[in-house]
């Protein structure tokens, strides 16, 4: 038998089996590095999502500490809520262990309530012309041209009412399922002001402009607009709800003529700010209040690397004030 033989590579072949070695290795290099990047991603995301879960505990501890404070604000004057002691946005810290939660209250009636638009119960909203007139005067002092303003209030009153009657420069169901993705409409209050957004004629300036003057009360009627919590800069609101009556300097003047102490009860503020209220709708004269019923909280809850931003909505009319809808994530 004869022994092993002997292989013999030549210098080429050599030059082969050495560059394919070195493929190997780069090959197996990359999937190497490309496992230890997902390995770190899926830790970082295992890390954030802790992170956010225990933000999401901290803003609920954040929750109780301001409805607290807004119960005693109630308490200390049942009667009328003021911003004598200069709650209204005023910031708030909570810390905690590697974390800090910043938040603000707002007198969250002090805004244009989207769904007013409409009267009524759920299955039966219909019309509320005060409430869209509102909405249009809303519109027309913030510089929205009139044409524009008219479609978005009527759209956005075929959003929300229970039939499929269009109004005029309105959109019910068979406009939105002609959209590239369709979809249909609401037919129920709107829960969140970003939900204008989807609105026939909101355009992302319009939504703009309007973001920060609009709310969701989860009620169909007329904002309750505290005229002792108003800011200075919040007279488009007293404006917007009689433009006749109010219109911006008088609303001004109105405003800065307050009592320190604030207005007793809603009808010393019309005998000083309207000489003739006769024809002032009633609605309109009710809804001016002395006490506030809704609160905003805003928050920001830093922990480590995440960030959680929160916007609640407290109503203080009941026993205890209750947190009533809460919304996690960026306020676009």
């Amino acid at each position: 038998m004869s022994g092993p033989k002997n292989i013999h590579f030549v210098r080429g072949e050599r030059g082969a089996a050495l560059l394919t070695v070195l493929l190997l290795v780069a090959v197996i290099s990359i999937i190497a590095a490309i496992m230890l990047d997902r390995v770190s991603i899926a830790t970082r995301l295992a890390a954030n999502g802790q992170s956010l879960s225990q933000a999401r505990l901290y803003s609920v501890a954040a929750e109780n500490l301001a409805i607290t404070q807004i119960k005693r604000l109630v308490d200390a004057d049942p009667a009328r809520t003021t911003n004598q002691s200069g709650w209204v946005g005023r910031e708030f810290t909570l810390p905690f262990e590697n974390g800090l939660a910043r938040g603000r209250v707002t007198d969250g009636g002090n805004c244009f309530n989207l769904n007013s638009v409409v009267s009524g119960a759920k299955g039966n909203y219909r019309v509320n012309g005060v409430g869209v007139q509102q909405f249009k005067s809303l519109m027309y002092a913030l510089k929205i041209p009139a044409n524009e303003a008219d479609i978005v209030a009527a759209s956005l009153t075929d959003w929300i009412d229970s039939d499929q009657n269009l109004e005029r420069g309105g959109a019910e169901d068979g406009y939105y399922l002609q959209l590239d993705t369709p979809y249909l409409t609401a037919d129920r209050l709107i829960a969140d002001p970003t939900e204008l957004r989807t609105i026939k004629g909101v355009t992302p300036d319009i939504y703009a402009a309007l973001r920060r003057w609009v709310c969701a009360l989860p009620m169909a009627e007329l904002s309750p607009i505290n005229i002792n919590t108003l800011g200075g800069d919040q007279a488009v609101l007293l404006t917007m709800m009689a433009p006749s009556y109010l219109p911006p300097e008088r609303a001004q003047r109105a405003l800065a003529a307050r009592p320190a102490g604030g207005f007793a009860e809603a009808r010393q503020f019309w005998q000083a700010a309207v000489s003739n209220l006769e024809n002032l709708p009633r609605p309109v004269q009710r809804q001016v209040q002395v006490r506030t019923r809704w609160f905003m909280l805003d928050m920001t809850i830093e922990l480590g690397e995440a960030e959680l931003i929160e916007r609640a909505l407290i109503d203080a009319s009941l026993t205890p004030a209750r947190l009533v809808h809460r919304q996690w994530g960026e306020d676009l």
